[in-house]
């Protein structure tokens, strides 16, 4: 697995080793950034079921600001840290270890920042998304114009709208649907 693009394109991300993760695959994540775009200069991210934070590092490797990984796994979060270093972005990612079925830890300190954008790669099947997104639609966190980019099993029907999100892109791959939703602001 490696970085496919910007500043760390090419870079080697440390392998998982028995680890139970299914990291999104190389083009997959080629694809999900010609639909998001290759130039985040300056935004912020947050990376959900982060896994071995590929997606963040992506995002800080096309100029985000900041990543804040999320994922309950130990071995996860040493992981990620690990591929922080690695790609040099040891100051522009933090990583948080906790259970998503409890929520996003809207309490932590790092989550005070406003949010550009989202990923969410749950493990397929347990219907992550759907919560998640709409928790995230509720909160004062989301800059206008976010974005949220979900990646599910391709038979995953995910919702046209979820409370101040709306599905603007959906692509199949494989066996993999990734949904990208808008946030509207709502007045």
């Amino acid at each position: 697995m490696r970085i496919t693009g910007g500043q760390a394109k090419g870079r080697i991300l440390a392998p998982l080793k028995g680890m139970k993760i299914r990291p999104t695959a190389d083009q997959i994540r080629e694809t999900i950034f010609n639909i998001v775009g290759q130039d985040l200069w300056g935004l912020k991210a947050l990376d959900l079921f982060a896994g071995t934070g590929s997606l963040g590092l992506e995002a800080l490797s096309r100029g985000a600001q900041s990543v804040i990984f999320i994922d309950k796994s130990r071995q996860a979060v040493n992981l990620i840290k690990k591929n922080l270093a690695i790609c040099g972005f040891e100051n522009s990612g933090s990583v948080i270890r906790r259970d998503l079925r409890k929520g996003i830890p809207w309490d932590h300190p790092l989550m005070k920042e406003p949010i550009d954008l989202v990923f969410l790669d749950p493990p397929y099947g347990k219907k992550a998304i759907p919560p998640l997104v709409a928790d995230l639609s509720t909160k004062d966190v989301l800059s206008p114009g976010s974005l949220a980019v979900a990646e599910s099993g391709k038979k995953e029907k995910l919702p046209l709208s979820l409370g101040k999100f709306q599905i603007i892109d959906t692509r199949v791959y494989g066996d993999t649907r990734i949904s990208l939703y808008a946030y509207e602001v709502q007045q």
